[in-house]
């Protein structure tokens, strides 16, 4: 089958693209740029690469169009390939029909904590033996690509992506992955630019849980409240975990872990002791990210515990997740996807809790949440495990000056508390001053959900300079 994507460099499309091709399809795509390293990854699969949208690049007649949520509807693709009647999916409907319906998906799902349990998840099956495939909205060090197609009947492992499918079909793109089983790390009101209030973020949750057959399970979080209100009205086998210390109301996990010397956490099962596990990643967020894939891959994929647990230190993480952009002068830099307030505050908290020296959060407000004024009251407190703060411009320039978030307000609620915070006027000056500032022994955590003008590197590099 010739398969053609309409917006193909994207994250998720690139991924399914890789997975087409690995099933054997002819697959071509289209997209506005090509830039390193999505395009030569694509060029090395083999993928036919279109530069610009145009109705022409329809003449070798594909049997199936792929539209990406990038695209519009009056995208000059689109228009041609539902003019002519060539059949036209949504990426996760595209999954959904040439992957998932062969396959065991484990969805994780989550407002936050999705691309860590899942490349986490994803990383110990195959590890354990399980030729399992994964379809992940990063991209994982361990195997340096985001998705494998796995073996038919095997688990499949997805990120479940809450965001809409595309502009002739808005839903969450979860609700099309058919789960045998899912996690359900946490619900706090995001994505402001599809769900207008904090209820209808909701019910995209209610209306996935509620997908899960009979004899499927849920992995849930008992520390949220939501997400124990949701997990108690699941239609399957409900298992809750947490960390020693959260509140999980009157829920009694099934899955518990309690912190233990040296980075290391002791994991209960029913109450009995399963073995001591060394946590890959910083803080207490990432040490229940690391139960929940566990308990999934034992209970819902039948993996044998002991072997997960070994199988943990050998576990690199995904890029832009803690990701160590380098050291210069005695100064670590790290990229980190944190932009939500409660994101913010568990990133800077977990390297609060393994850093010696100064801690400094350069931070750039770009996601449609952050860039409002939502969460205005809150990112004051998220930044306080940080000893420096620096806030970049809000980087969408499109937000009305009345919704937009204030840094300032955000600078003066932090130093009348005493801290040290900083509001710049320009990437480029909050880069400079992240170099001015730091010292040996000082760690640098720099977060956006996106590119940040390579902020990251733009400061190691002022730092060898300096």
């Amino acid at each position: 089958m010739h398969v053609h994507l309409i917006g193909v460099a994207g994250t998720g499309m690139s991924a399914l693209a890789a997975l087409l091709v690995e099933g054997g399809h002819r697959v071509s795509g289209s997209d506005t740029a090509f830039d390193p390293p999505v395009g030569p990854y694509l060029e090395e699969l083999g993928i036919e690469c279109l530069e610009g949208w145009r109705s022409t690049n329809l003449d070798a007649n594909p049997d199936l169009v792929v539209v990406g949520n990038v695209c519009r509807k009056d995208n000059p693709e689109a228009q041609e390939a539902m003019g002519r009647g060539i059949p036209t999916l949504s990426m996760p409907g595209a999954l959904a029909a040439k992957v998932l319906l062969r396959r065991r998906p484990l969805v994780v799902a989550g407002t936050h904590g999705k691309t860590t349990t899942s490349t986490l998840l994803a990383y110990l099956l195959r590890q354990v033996g399980l030729d399992a495939g994964f379809f992940i909205g990063g991209i994982p060090l361990n195997f340096e690509r985001s998705s494998q197609l796995g073996s038919e009947g095997a688990p499949f492992v997805i990120e479940g992506d809450e965001y809409d499918s595309a502009f002739f079909e808005k839903e969450p793109k979860f609700w099309s992955y058919h789960p045998s089983a899912a996690i359900l790390t946490s619900i706090e009101y995001d994505h402001v630019d599809i769900y207008p209030d904090a209820d209808a973020y909701v019910s995209a949750f209610v209306e996935f849980v509620a997908l899960l057959p009979s004899d499927g399970w849920l992995f849930a979080w008992a520390g949220d409240p939501l997400v124990r209100e949701l997990a108690s009205a699941a239609p399957c086998n409900v298992r809750f975990y947490a960390l020693d210390g959260d509140d999980c109301g009157d829920i009694q996990p099934m899955w518990l872990g309690m912190p233990a010397p040296g980075g290391t956490m002791d994991l209960f099962g029913g109450g009995s002791l399963c073995g001591r596990a060394s946590l890959p990643l910083v803080g207490r967020h990432n040490a229940r990210n690391t139960i929940a894939a566990l308990a999934m891959a034992s209970e819902a994929a039948g993996a044998p515990l002991d072997q997960l647990i070994a199988a943990l230190p050998g576990f690199r993480g995904t890029k832009r997740r803690q990701e160590l952009v380098g050291i210069t002068n005695g100064v670590e830099v790290y990229d980190d996807f944190a932009h939500h307030p409660t994101a913010v505050k568990e990133t800077l908290s977990g390297f609060r809790e393994r850093v010696k020296g100064r801690l400094i959060a350069v931070f750039e407000p770009r996601s449609a949440t952050a860039s409002r004024r939502l969460h205005q009251d809150t990112y004051p407190d998220a930044f306080t495990p940080a000893d420096v703060c620096i806030l970049a411009p809000v980087g969408r320039t499109e937000i009305p000056s009345e919704e937009k978030l204030d840094t300032n307000a955000i600078v003066d609620a932090i130093v009348s508390d005493g801290g040290q915070a900083r509001a710049c006027k320009s990437v480029e000056e909050a880069v400079k001053a992240a170099a001015a500032e730091a010292r040996a022994g000082d760690t640098i955590v720099v977060m956006s959900n996106g590119r940040f003008d390579d902020a990251p590197d733009r400061i190691l590099m002022a730092l060898m300079e300096r």
